[in-house]
């Protein structure tokens, strides 16, 4: 049996924990932003989240779509580098018990982290260290397994590191090859700054969908309506979507523009939320739904994922929410 989609990503333990506007202040962190940190750096902030409920689980932008789409009941498989220490056991065994597959052997080195730091207002202020995942190499890369799978999903964060941005070359370079389509998020407008050329090489490319939110559209093009972005976009990617936070996402393909309502909830936690949606457009368009129906499910598992702690669901959806949602 083969999988409706491979992803390729940073393997990183996601370790969450609510505080205050102050201490974010304190810690000398920009609220709502992602920043590289050192080891040192994160052990001391783990230090002072020490009397603070924490929860853990395996994450990374990839990792988390793959996860989300496990959930629904789809096919996943994964490709990411995590330590030989107790963090890299967690993180193997917890995705595989998520029903993903993951054969990347371990290497030496400390485990990714990413302490997520979420305040009242729901924005969350993420405190990345790589660790071994920066050290996913194109011999990572698994050709049959590519070569078994529907799409492959590639996040943006490998361009930030040589030996990353090599594996994801591979992995799309190999899909191109067997003829399976490629899933490209650009994951921050931080990254287009730094590599608009490298992504609009693969957007006028290999890239078959395309996901960014508004920010990140507008950066790549200049534009600042999400249809004029996605219309752009359209010209070059195959099928592209575009997020528009609590007001749902606008997708363009086979000459369509199709419009997907947001889902009103009370957010709590914006983590996850476009890896989640990824999650729910690639599970439906790998498993005969349609464009509307598969972006249906995205706006909901998004919004679903944002009124909770976390990039993991605490309430998967069920079969049957599932089946009702696809109408």
């Amino acid at each position: 049996m083969g999988f409706d989609v491979y992803g390729i990503g940073n393997s990183l333990v996601d370790i969450q924990a609510q505080v205050s506007d102050q201490m974010l202040q304190d810690l000398g962190y920009g609220k709502g932003l992602m920043t590289l940190v050192e080891q040192d750096a994160q052990n001391g902030v783990l230090a002072a989240l020490h009397d603070h409920p924490k929860y853990r689980c395996a994450g990374g932008s990839a990792a988390n779509t793959i996860l989300g789409l496990a959930g629904f009941g789809g096919r996943g498989a994964y490709a990411g580098k995590s330590g030989r220490d107790e963090l890299g056991s967690f993180y193997l065994q917890d995705m595989r018990d998520a029903g993903v597959a993951i054969d990347v052997p371990p290497d030496d080195g400390e485990t990714g982290t990413c302490v997520v730091l979420i305040t009242e207002d729901a924005q969350r202020t993420m405190l990345t260290h790589l660790g071994a995942s920066s050290n996913l190499s194109a011999g990572d890369i698994d050709e049959q397994t590519i070569q078994q799978s529907a799409y492959i999903y590639v996040e943006g964060y490998l361009w930030t590191n040589d030996s990353t941005r090599s594996a994801a070359l591979r992995a799309i370079e190999l899909a191109v090859a067997s003829g399976v389509k490629v899933a490209l998020t650009v994951s921050d407008p931080f990254l287009v700054s730094l590599y608009k050329d490298a992504f609009w090489e693969l957007i006028k490319g290999p890239v078959d969908l395309l996901f960014c939110n508004l920010e990140e559209a507008r950066s790549l093009t200049g534009e600042q309506q999400a249809v004029d972005c996605g219309e752009l976009l359209v010209q070059h990617a195959g099928n592209v979507a575009v997020t528009t936070g609590a007001e749902g996402s606008v997708m363009l393909s086979g000459g369509e523009v199709i419009r997907i309502e947001g889902v009103a909830v009370e957010a709590i936690d914006t983590t996850g939320a476009g890896d989640m949606y990824a999650a729910g457009l690639l599970y439906g368009i790998t498993n005969g739904w349609t464009w509307q129906e598969s972006g249906r499910l995205a706006s909901h598992a998004a919004a679903r994922v944002v009124s909770q702690l976390g990039a993991r669901l605490n309430r998967p959806f069920t079969a049957e929410e599932v089946r009702q949602l696809r109408g």
